[in-house]
């Protein structure tokens, strides 16, 4: 079955809840999207937002790819080849995660559906449902028990709290959310790059007695070897987010000593499915558990991760929330949510519907 069609375009779509984080204010999301149509007019969908600030790759750089001669020139070609395609392009677009993501996906959905299996059967599914945490921005201590309850009132039973800008207001906050909610939920914690080593250990003393059951990439990029002055318990706790983006630093940070215990896997960072299930096949090699992690994305990419981390016997954690507080999305199904647990909609593909249809 021959590709037929590529199409391109980007989307604003608005945040139902706009939050804060250690270094910027986000409202809006700005996502690309492609569609892959095959001769008998079955279409497969990917998208990408990829994170300038972490892979150097901005959203304009991936329409100008898509849309250029490279991968426009897949029409016509057959969709069982789609892993020649993407060495393809893995070969011209060069550190270009977003651009592999989108079309990555958008393969992935066209052949699975072609085959008419989902994805996580095709690769092999060893996880049929996980809880996703939902995150808390930067706020107040009074904003951030207000918005745990909302979360504990959905139904979701594990909240990642933002913080790395004071850590004294960190510590605080963490406190009394697990003085208030921490008998019924669990509790993790993303620093995003905020604290140095000693802030670290404050905030690991301050919070002792709180059952956190990870932290994400507290030292910026560049500064990992400071985990090594860190008990190797501690260092079993924390994941690499940031620090990990790619084959090369995976190989790097899964060198004994281990200085992370977990390895947080996006798309966006490493490039679609296909690079993220060979992260994942590092991490298990390595006695690495699995964190699978989100961008502000559209339905299309979450579940496409979703997919993915469901293939991995060594998933062990998701925060895949990245659509749940978009106000819009071009898509429905994808994902079953039922009290903070996620399963895939076990249909063809990435089980996707337009919602214009």
């Amino acid at each position: 079955m021959r590709i037929r069609d590529i199409r391109v375009y980007t989307r604003n779509l608005a945040l139902a809840k706009p939050y804060t984080i250690a270094y910027q204010h986000i409202t809006t999301v700005d996502n690309v999207f492609v569609e892959v149509e095959l001769e008998n007019g079955i279409t497969g969908r990917g998208a990408a937002n990829p994170d300038p600030d972490v892979v150097s790759e901005t959203l304009a750089d991936v329409v100008q790819n898509l849309s250029g001669e490279v991968v426009q020139g897949f029409a016509g070609a057959d969709i069982r080849m789609f892993n020649t395609l993407l060495n393809r392009i893995e070969q011209t677009f060069v550190h270009c995660p977003g651009t592999l993501a989108a079309l990555d996906i958008a393969l992935h959905d066209a052949f699975c559906q072609y085959l008419e299996m989902p994805v996580v059967r095709f690769y092999g599914q060893h996880i049929k449902a996980l809880p996703t945490s939902v995150t808390i921005g930067i706020m107040d201590v009074a904003a951030t028990l207000e918005e745990a309850r909302a979360y504990q009132q959905q139904g979701f039973r594990v909240l990642k709290v933002k913080t790395g800008r004071d850590v004294d207001l960190d510590s605080e906050r963490v406190i009394r959310l697990h003085e208030t909610v921490g008998h019924n939920v669990t509790i993790r914690v993303d620093a995003n790059q905020g604290y140095n080593a000693r802030q670290l250990r404050q905030f690991l003393h301050t919070t002792r007695h709180v059952d956190i059951e990870l932290i994400e990439q507290p030292f910026p990029v560049g500064q990992e070897n400071e985990l090594l002055n860190f008990d190797p318990d501690i260092r079993l706790r924390i994941a690499a987010d940031e620090s990990l983006t790619d084959g090369k630093t995976a190989i790097r940070l899964a060198q004994e000593p281990a200085l992370f215990g977990i390895f947080n896997i996006k798309l966006m960072k490493c490039g679609g499915i296909r690079a993220g299930l060979a992260l994942g096949q590092l991490a298990r090699h390595a006695g690495l558990r699995l964190f699978w992690g989100c961008n502000d994305e559209s339905r299309v990419s979450i579940t496409a991760a979703l997919h993915a981390a469901f293939a991995c016997p060594n998933t062990t954690y998701l925060d895949l929330d990245g659509s749940l507080d978009l106000a819009e999305d071009l898509v429905t199904g994808g994902f079953v949510m039922e009290n903070g647990l996620m399963y895939p909609v076990m249909r063809p593909g990435l089980g996707l519907q337009p919602i214009h249809e």
